[in-house]
């Protein structure tokens, strides 16, 4: 088993390195194209990836991989919206963004790895923390249900204001970098975005990670459901960039998941729910509310105000 965890994220190093060094070795606008093209290859490799788990660990399995993937990837789309808004906020060029969103993720990918050790250890040993991170889940679906937009505060950040203090911040960006001497070590306005992505990042933890356990508590397949997840997201930001408001029952739509998928942790130990009726299930939610954002286009008036 150690064996495949071992290939699993050499391989995702592999990719990234491919990412980082090969195909974005220039810092680039990422256009509609480009990025539409990566996603439907994170999404080929995910569903690769469902047919390997299949062949290795049977039907269950591949299931439970495939419903981890489609729950992390919705509430993942979701981030999407934030993710615009810390970039609007900071007037991020968008020939640095992917740089940002490729060490956010980066840095993501450790914290969640960390996050479902921590997870799946708890509820093995404690069971009864499955009650907590269900209740966890409803909690923010109503929450989410009742938010009617998204909204991002960098300057209440505690991380943010600390390191404000400990560190001297340029007053623009400086190219694509992070950090600079001039002539002391000097952060970069770059950098202070990359810290609010990376703590927003630890807040959508709260919630993706229990989300999974409610699927499965097999430790590789919520680590490698959400890696994929992950990593095909900083394609599909640019690739809905420009149409994320479009989607504006989105949001009903995930609340209404984290509830499911909180209630069916909640009832674990008296309903046992099966993993396609689960799978189909959230689909189902999350094409209504596209389809609904589709059929009833929010009204340019409500978008400006």
């Amino acid at each position: 088993m150690i064996l495949f965890w071992i290939l699993f994220n050499v391989f995702v190093l592999t990719m990234l390195a491919l990412d980082l060094v090969v195909f974005h070795r220039r810092a680039h606008t990422v256009k509609f194209r480009e990025a539409l093209m990566w996603s439907g290859l994170w999404i080929g490799l995910a569903a690769v990836f469902a047919v390997i788990v299949y062949y290795w660990h049977g039907r269950g399995a591949s299931l439970q991989f495939i419903t981890g993937y489609v729950i992390e990837l919705s509430l993942s789309i979701d981030n999407l919206f934030v993710f615009l808004l810390i970039f609007r906020y900071f007037r991020v060029p968008s020939t640095h963004q992917h740089k940002v969103l490729f060490w956010g993720i980066l840095g993501a990918l450790v914290m969640r790895a960390v996050f479902i050790l921590v997870g799946v250890g708890l509820i093995s040993k404690f069971e009864w923390i499955i009650y907590a991170f269900g209740a966890l889940l409803v909690y923010s679906g109503i929450k989410l249900f009742r938010q009617q937009e998204a909204e991002i505060h960098p300057e209440r950040n505690p991380l943010l204001r600390l390191f404000r203090k400990w560190m001297p911040v340029t007053k623009d960006y400086v190219g694509n970098k992070f950090f600079v001497r001039q002539p002391g070590l000097y952060a970069t306005p770059l950098f202070i975005v990359l810290l609010v992505v990376e703590t927003t990042d630890v807040l959508f933890a709260v919630d993706s990670i229990p989300a999974i356990l409610a699927i499965t508590l097999n430790a590789f397949i919520v680590y490698t459901s959400n890696v994929f997840a992950i990593l095909g997201l900083r394609s599909m930001y640019f690739a809905l960039a420009g149409m994320m408001e479009l989607f504006h029952y989105l949001h009903y739509g995930l609340a209404l998941v984290l509830i499911f998928v909180g209630a069916k942790m909640l009832g674990s130990h008296y309903i046992e729910l099966p993993t396609e009726l689960a799978l189909g299930i959230v689909a189902g939610i999350l094409i209504v509310s596209v389809l609904a954002s589709l059929i009833h286009p929010q009204k340019r008036e409500s978008q400006e105000s």
